[in-house]
């Protein structure tokens, strides 16, 4: 659940329910660019994007898109995967459902990184 508060002379700021700012120190997380090539092959994904449960599914909806819609071989399967368990579980199920929502096909291209997070989960989250 996202609060929108607002102040009398202050600009609008975004909080969540744990009360941390939805944005980041370079401005709303929605505003910026990710260099997901670089956070990819590095396996690190910056410490102010996990500070919120918010930007977190934001990073991983877009992360999503950015996967499909770079050329196959832009980066490696471990490398994609080094970098899912990095992110709590519930993002890594939500990585994995949008996925398939957004592009039922590509499973194949992805069912070895697939099978191998959805191993630990229960198998009727993904029926």
């Amino acid at each position: 659940m996202i609060l929108k508060l607002r102040c009398i002379g202050l600009a609008e700021t975004l909080f969540d329910v744990n009360q941390s700012p939805v944005s980041t120190e370079d401005g709303p997380f929605a505003a910026q660019s990710v260099s997901f090539a670089q956070i990819i092959k590095n396996g690190d994904i910056p410490t102010e994007y996990l500070k919120s449960d918010y930007i977190m599914h934001q990073f991983v909806e877009r992360l999503v898109h950015y996967v499909l819609s770079v050329p196959q071989g832009s980066f490696s399967m471990s490398e994609l995967g080094k970098l899912l368990e990095i992110i709590d579980p519930t993002h890594q199920v939500f990585f994995f459902k949008r996925l398939k929502e957004t592009s039922p096909g590509s499973l194949k291209q992805f069912a070895p990184l697939y099978y191998g997070f959805m191993a630990e989960f229960h198998p009727l989250l993904f029926t």
